[in-house]
């Protein structure tokens, strides 16, 4: 019956040992498993061996002992560091491990001298009842028995934080480790009768068991260790509820984040951990509602939240967790966002600063266009109140004159009023000017919608444009194929300045080229206003096609900022509901303005 089961034994064991040698690639734990199936199968062999030479010849036993040892000495070890690298998932031999080989050599030192100091075995027997052991064999039995401990405890421990105390694997690791333990109990008590080939049919019982849980739930392909180690270093945070709403797992992330310990977590009620927390962990209602919607559908539910007393923003989704189509539980993440959130901040904070330079860049255009434009009028309003002041003296000498008659008081008169309507249309333009540079220079500071006519839209870019267009001795050409009097509703100043701006950038094309031209041409599409900007200075980077109206980019270099065609499309699109398209070869590039009417 022993023959029987050490055969079935060493079969079983050969078929796991060939099985795992077949695979292609071999982890550090799959290796370490191989050399465990090699002992025990060995063990095994060496035992039938014994059984059936000693039956037959005259050889002593404990000739084969001297051999079956080198396998029951060292397949503690192996099992140790099968539970170190299970806990680990890869190990690093270093030197210092070498000193778990010195009692399982010294063990068999003391096993092939035993003759000479009955250390080992006072009297040997394969029938262990009859067997009386040395005093060094006590040392050798209980360093086995530590090692072989400490390995099932890690195959043990990391299994249960991986899967739980009541999963498969967790179950046939703890089986693997009791099949030994209790064969010895009751051998110990003598329940049973044992003998020495009881202990490797057990060990055999043991890496089979271990054996099934790397076949069929692939532990020795994933190692649940490293998904735990992941999951413990991974920067967001997360929770794991039954059907009850109690916490079942969670990482040390999760720990860390908020301050608490493992024993005020697990199994904890969600709700009981917020009412005991005290510092606004969750809003229990917005939770609860969550946890009840999600257990119906498969949507996730996420919504973002500043922790004031850690000073964290956290986006938290929450999904369910199914199995079949059946309900089991819900996953709670904690996704760490301050960092985002400063970023954002940052970023916001750059971009109104860059927003204000530009603004600032614009108004010393407008006051370059304002100094130009107001000295003309100026001029001509003191040209005229020079020339008011000689009729004045040319009538005030004539009221005395004999020589002048009415009709000559009336030319007098006719001359004088021509000046002031020269000086009312003066000031007009000027009141013209003030207005629409007043506007342009409030444009980013508020949001003033009317209704205006192309024709007063003209009239503002010319006034503000003018100046520079002359000065680049570039001509802008406006081309209209709709009626001037269609009127547009929305923010005036800021459709002057995106036009303003595209008028700008193709004048700056040109890189100083003088007589140039510039078309701007209005007409209707599908019920859109269009104004299209076009020049003829050959056209946009391709690099800069790619990224254009997606991020701020410019082709002026450090002379500009790239964010006016940047704000232009903003505008265009948040005060207008419009878009902002182009096309562009190596002639020029048109941008068109699209606006809904």
């Amino acid at each position: 019956m022993e023959t029987v089961g050490l055969l079935t034994s060493c079969i079983s064991i050969l078929i796991l040992m060939f099985y795992l040698i077949s695979r292609k690639k071999k982890n550090q734990l799959q290796k370490i498993f191989i050399v465990n199936c090699i002992l025990i199968f060995c063990w095994c062999i060496l035992l039938v061996a014994q059984k059936h030479f000693c039956a037959t010849t005259n050889i002593n036993p404990i000739k084969f002992d001297y051999f079956i040892y080198i396998c029951i000495c060292f397949l503690p070890v192996s099992i140790f560091f099968t539970g170190l690298i299970f806990a680990n998932t890869k190990i690093e031999f270093k030197k210092r491990y070498l000193l778990l080989f010195i009692v399982p050599v010294l063990s068999l030192v003391m096993l092939w001298t035993n003759d000479y100091h009955h250390l080992f075995y006072a009297n040997y027997s394969t029938d262990m009842s009859k067997t009386v052991f040395g005093n060094y064999f006590y040392i050798h039995n209980t360093y086995t028995l530590i090692l072989y401990f400490i390995g099932l405890f890690y195959l043990l421990k990391y299994s249960i934080k991986n899967s739980g105390i009541f999963s498969k694997q967790a179950i046939l690791f703890s089986l693997a480790a009791l099949v030994p333990i209790l064969i010895n109990i009751l051998g110990a008590f003598q329940i049973v009768p044992i003998s020495i080939y009881l202990t490797p049919i057990s060990f055999s019982v043991t890496i089979l068991l271990c054996g099934l849980a790397v076949s069929k739930f692939k532990l020795l392909t994933v190692t649940p260790i490293a998904l735990q180690r992941i999951v413990d270093r991974m920067s967001d945070s997360y929770l794991v509820l039954d059907e009850e709403n109690k916490i079942t797992d969670f990482n040390e992330t999760f720990l860390k984040t908020f301050g608490l310990k493992d024993s005020t977590v697990r199994n904890t009620n969600i709700f009981d951990l917020i009412d005991s927390f005290n510092k606004n962990l969750l809003n229990e209602d917005s939770l609860n509602e969550a946890l009840q919607s999600v257990k119906n559908s498969t949507k996730t539910i996420h919504y973002d939240k500043y922790f004031s007393q850690f000073d964290k923003y956290f986006r938290i989704e929450i999904n369910a967790i199914t199995s079949k189509q059946r309900f089991i539980g819900t996953l709670i993440l904690f996704k760490d966002t301050t960092q985002h959130e400063e970023d954002m901040q940052t970023i916001k904070n750059n971009q109104d600063m860059l927003m204000e330079n530009e603004r600032l860049a614009s108004l010393g255009q407008l006051i370059g266009g304002i100094a130009h434009n107001l000295k003309t009028p100026i001029m001509s309003i003191a040209g005229a109140a020079e020339g008011l002041n000689d009729l004045i003296k040319e009538y005030d000498s004539s009221i005395d004159d004999p020589e002048v008659n009415s009709q000559d008081h009336h030319d007098i008169a006719k001359d004088m009023s021509i000046w002031v309507e020269k000086i009312k249309e003066y000031t007009e333009y000027m009141s013209d000017i003030i207005t629409t540079v007043k506007g342009q220079a409030v444009t980013l500071a508020t949001d003033e919608e009317i209704e205006f006519t192309i024709e007063e839209l003209i009239k503002r870019v010319d006034i503000l444009m003018k100046h520079e267009l002359k000065n680049a001795i570039v001509y802008l050409n406006i081309s209209m194929r709709t009626d001037e009097k269609i009127t547009i509703h929305g923010d005036a100043n800021s459709l002057v300045q995106v036009i303003n701006n595209m008028i700008s950038n193709s004048i700056q094309a040109y890189n100083g080229k003088p007589n140039q031209n510039i078309d701007m041409i209005f007409y209707l599409d599908e019920g859109n206003l269009v104004i299209s900007i076009r020049d003829y200075a050959g056209g946009l980077p391709k690099k800069v096609q790619e990224k254009l109206f997606k991020e701020m980019i410019t082709t002026k270099g450090k002379n500009g900022t790239g964010l006016g065609l940047y704000m232009s499309y903003s505008n265009i699109k948040a005060r207008f509901n419009g878009d902002i398209t182009y096309q562009t070869n190596n002639e020029g590039t048109t941008f068109n303005i699209i606006l809904p009417l």
